[in-house]
């Protein structure tokens, strides 16, 4: 996967983000870009590139940092403890903004969405978040339409996921959208993602 990939994925990285808000979505388009004919270029970037501490401990080194990144056609935003303290984090959000005017598509896991509710990206729009940030979310912009029920919601150029696990299905419809449904189902076969819940 060489940097001139047209097809560019970005999973945002920070200090206090969700561990499979950030892993989950991570193995399964990691997988889809060792296996797709498309060639896409998936990478992990932080704030400067160095190294974040997820919510639960892990520590992470992205690829890049936001000034070296490059450009790309898909933005995941995860969501965690870390997400709160951005939404209050007024140059945080102007750069948001200014990824939204130069990336096709947005797409958020957990509370990422509340950080694109507060840059003002969700307005007027469906979008969902996790189950316990619901009433937050409709603080931040009373105006979104809070979607209470569905594992991801599907707004064209933004993509919203509930709590943490949906964000692997999330990136499993993003793979259907980016190249086929076809792909997508061999990408849950690769990972063994059953989600039949155990009890």
């Amino acid at each position: 996967m060489g940097t001139g990939s047209a097809l560019r994925v970005g999973i945002f990285v920070f200090d206090g983000a969700e561990e499979l808000d950030v892993v989950g979505p991570y193995e399964v388009l990691a997988w889809w870009a060792q296996h797709s004919p498309l060639h896409p270029e998936v990478v992990t970037f932080s704030r400067d590139g160095g190294g974040v501490r997820c919510a639960k401990g892990l520590s992470l080194v992205p690829d890049h940092s936001v000034d070296d990144v490059g450009p790309l056609h898909v933005l995941v935003y995860p969501g965690g403890r870390g997400a709160r303290a951005l939404v209050g984090d007024s140059s945080h959000l102007e750069w948001v903004r200014s990824v939204r005017a130069t990336t096709p598509l947005l797409a958020t896991v957990c509370t990422g969405a509340l950080v694109l509710a507060a840059a003002g990206l969700l307005a007027g729009r469906p979008a969902t978040t996790h189950w316990g940030a619901f009433d937050e979310l409709a603080r931040l912009d009373p105006s979104v339409l809070v979607d209470t029920e569905a594992r991801f919601v599907d707004d064209g150029d933004v993509i919203t996921s509930a709590g943490v696990s949906a964000g692997i299905d999330m990136a499993l419809h993003l793979v259907a959208r980016l190249e086929s449904v076809e792909m997508a189902r061999s990408v849950r076969r690769g990972i063994q993602y059953d989600p039949a819940p155990p009890v």
